[in-house]
């Protein structure tokens, strides 16, 4: 038995198959999800997720949302998603990188610009460690 995972972001649908494992980034923690999960809704924060389609393991980073779990069907809504193929290894590292001196050079700043950075690191943070990237 199998589980049937779908990935849905705003403008497209970026996972849609059966899948036997999945390893979700909620606020509280990493949450798998096997066949046979109970039902759940939960948020999730900003972070890779892993699905196990088969053998092997496929990372997507995400961009914040909710997940529901019934019946075998993991549906996954989020502010925005992209498969650890789709991005470019050596600019997520330079995305990073530039995220990280924002940061920095916001710690002197105003309250807001400081959360707008580390929003952008967490995002930064997100797609380089999908792409195998350690941070």
């Amino acid at each position: 038995m199998t589980l049937t995972v779908r990935v849905i972001a705003p403008d497209k649908t970026v996972w849609d198959s059966e899948a036997e494992e999945v390893i979700l980034p909620s606020t509280t923690g990493q949450l798998g999800i096997l066949t046979g999960h109970a039902p759940l809704l939960t948020a999730l924060d900003t972070g890779v997720m892993r699905v196990r389609p088969q053998k092997d393991w496929v990372a997507i980073a995400l961009m914040g949302g909710f997940a529901e779990v019934e019946e075998n069907e993991v549906t996954i809504l989020v502010n925005g998603a992209e498969k650890a193929d789709d991005i470019d290894k050596e600019a997520a590292r330079k995305a990073y990188d530039e995220a990280e001196s924002l940061l920095q050079k916001s710690e002197n700043g105003n309250l807001q610009e400081q959360i707008k950075a580390k929003q952008a690191l967490k995002r930064a943070r997100a797609r380089l460690q999908a792409t195998g990237g350690l941070v």
